[in-house]
């Protein structure tokens, strides 16, 4: 066999294995989705989210007014504002917070660089400068009972129905769209959060009674659904109503039959909920919560 002929062979091996060891490499891994999203719901309403906390902002010709930065320790704010100035180059002009809660209303600084005016409800403002979280912007203006603000021919309602989840929450409501936007304690099928923190009982019943009464369609809570669905309505407030009085109902009754916090969570089924998320991890601690408040009225 001739020198040539074996090293043709040779290269001939060769490429095969190349095109062999080609064939087997892994495909490059797909860019990952970033962990943000803008989403419309009307011509001049549109939600922002970052991973599982979203917020509201609306389009006016005069500027925008946006709500929860959702920016802790996470660069959600830069990410909210570049989503805004995609739709709009009209300057933002407000910020309104939810309530107190650092995981909703943390990293606003960038839009107070740009100028906006931070609104709250007065008790948020009060718990802001007694705890003075770094990345927390003060609100320059606050709410009472109820402020309007008029801006570009839109009015966005800031109501307070009184403590539920914290004793700052408000209910943003834009009367034209009927559309409110209110955070954390009117979920979407939802199981109140873990042990119900800073969550007053049963004010919040009394508080949903009033947001139920109130004239709106379409719900936007702080975080999504399940599925991703990222807006509700009327019927998940009913909902979570209906919850929580049949929760309550049953702590009540675990109560007077004399059981311990244990036998009440272990006792205690509401099969009505169970296709909830989190119905599971969530609901002993539910129970405890109003098993605290009709034992020992807390």
């Amino acid at each position: 066999m001739s020198r040539a002929h074996v090293a043709g062979m040779a290269a001939a091996f060769s490429a095969v294995l190349i095109s062999s060891a080609q064939a087997q490499a892994p495909a490059p891994a797909p860019t990952p989705p970033p962990p943000f999203a803008t989403t419309k719901v009307t011509d001049n309403v549109y939600i922002f989210r970052y991973g599982g906390h979203q917020s509201m902002f609306v389009v006016t010709p005069a500027g925008v007014i946006a709500t929860d930065p959702i920016g802790e320790r996470r660069p959600a704010a830069k990410a909210y504002i570049e989503e805004i100035q995609k739709i709009t180059k009209a300057p933002i002009k407000y910020v309104i917070y939810s309530h107190s809660h650092f995981d909703h209303i943390a990293g606003g600084k960038p839009f107070k660089d740009l100028g906006a005016t931070f609104v709250a409800h007065k008790n948020a403002k009060a718990r802001i400068a007694a705890l003075k979280p770094a990345d927390v912007v003060v609100p320059d203006e606050v709410v009472d009972a109820k402020k309007t603000i008029t801006l570009g021919g839109t009015a966005l309602e800031l109501n307070y129905v009184g403590k539920n989840h914290s004793d700052s929450m408000l209910v943003m409501r834009l009367p034209k769209e009927k559309i409110i936007f209110t955070v954390d304690w009117i979920p979407i099928q939802g199981i109140q959060f873990r042990g119900m923190a800073d969550t007053y009982v049963p004010d919040i019943e009394e508080g949903l009674k009033k947001v139920i009464a109130m004239d709106w369609d379409k719900l936007i809570p702080g975080h999504p659904g399940p599925g991703g669905r990222q807006t509700g309505t009327k019927d998940d407030a009913r909902n979570q109503l209906a919850y929580l009085q049949d929760l309550s109902a049953a702590a009540k009754k675990a109560v007077d039959d004399g059981k311990s916090y244990a036998d009440a969570e272990k006792d205690i089924k509401l099969p009505k909920y169970e296709s909830w998320p989190n119905y599971g991890p969530f609901l002993p601690m539910n129970i405890e919560r109003y098993y605290d408040y009709w034992n020992r009225g807390i």
